[in-house]
């Protein structure tokens, strides 16, 4: 009697987890690292061996005739369930190839490296991890990021053991504090030599953007923060020609926390290489109605008039405060000339 058989293979994998730090430990288990760590490696299937073949006797049909055609004269169920299952061992094959690629690619690269290589970081860059290694560097933080130790450690790539696993709610607290740690260390390190040096060169390839002011001409912006404490503003872009603030033009990058950056390094950037300040707009945009200049004193200039008004006042109250001391000089002398 003939018969057809079907074989197909299966998959496994695991995600690595982490070495717990020492304070600030979540309930319910200790960390495990970034989901870029945690991809299955999948275990190529066998492969699928078509079954077939009847006895000699009785079949009416070759020995050494191809097993596979036998099966197709066969019953047609067993036909399809070989199909099926050949089609399926394929698929686990691609399944797992794909699987074991992304694994690889994850496990090459440090925390570091993958979090600036994400879409919307690249204002980002990559830190030297002796410098996030100092503990001066990082003083005062603790108090900041929640999870201190633990995101620390997912930071610098520190393996953490797979038995001990957080909760999804978990991860994503310590993954959100790891960002925060990196950002604020961020701050500081780009204000140093080597971090200038980093900024610079995607200042160079205008990484940050472009100044939209039409005198700028395409100048370069690099990037600011208002505040120095996160969670109060998001990042935006100063331009070193017209000294303009702007927003980024990805909103992907607008949404990043401008602590990340700090309000210090870009005027910090431009004292230490003056030789990168540009000169200012020589232009000066005169808005025209029919190719008439608008009279200072009209509505349109209303919003205006009382930041004109407050110079006028200052510029006033300053000649009546110099014309007065010169009067009190002037009386004063010619008093004691007369009573000389």
């Amino acid at each position: 009697m003939g018969g057809v058989g079907g074989g197909g293979g299966g998959t496994g994998g695991g995600g690595p987890g982490g070495s717990p730090g020492t304070h600030g430990a979540p309930p319910g288990g200790a960390p495990h690292r970034s989901p870029r760590h945690g991809g299955a490696g999948a275990v190529p299937p066998g492969p699928t061996t078509p079954g077939g073949g009847g006895g000699v006797h009785g079949s009416g049909r070759d020995p050494l005739e191809d097993p596979r055609s036998a099966g197709a004269e066969g019953d047609p169920d067993q036909q399809a369930g070989a199909a099926s299952g050949s089609a399926g061992s394929e698929e686990e094959d691609e399944d797992a190839s794909e699987s074991s690629e992304i694994s690889a690619s994850d496990e090459d690269g440090s925390w570091i490296a993958w979090f600036c290589n994400l879409r919307g970081n690249e204002f980002f860059c990559e830190v030297d991890e002796d410098y996030v290694q100092d503990d001066f560097n990082l003083t005062g933080l603790n108090g900041l990021v929640p999870y201190y130790d633990y995101a620390l450690d997912m930071v610098l790539d520190v393996e953490m053991p797979m038995e001990d696993s957080l909760t999804e709610e978990q991860q994503e607290i310590v993954e959100s504090a790891a960002e925060m740690l990196y950002g604020l260390i961020h701050a500081r390190y780009i204000v140093t030599n080597r971090g200038m040096h980093a900024m610079y060169e995607k200042y160079r390839s205008a990484s940050f953007g472009r100044c939209p002011h039409v005198f700028c001409q395409g100048q370069p912006v690099l990037p600011v923060g208002l505040s120095d404490l996160p969670r109060n503003y998001t990042v935006n872009v100063f331009c070193p020609r017209c000294h303009g603030l702007f927003f980024p033009k990805s909103t992907r990058q607008a949404n990043i926390d401008g602590a990340y950056f700090g309000t210090t390094f870009p005027h910090l950037y431009l004292m230490t290489h003056p030789e990168m300040i540009p000169v200012r707009p020589s232009q000066q945009y005169v808005p025209r109605v029919y190719g008439f200049k608008i009279n200072q004193m009209s509505l349109y200039f209303r919003n205006h008039e009382d930041d004109h008004h407050h110079e006028r006042v200052l510029q006033g109250e300053g000649g009546s405060r110099r014309r007065t001391s010169r009067s009190r000089q002037g009386g004063g002398g010619g008093g004691g000339g007369a009573r000389r």
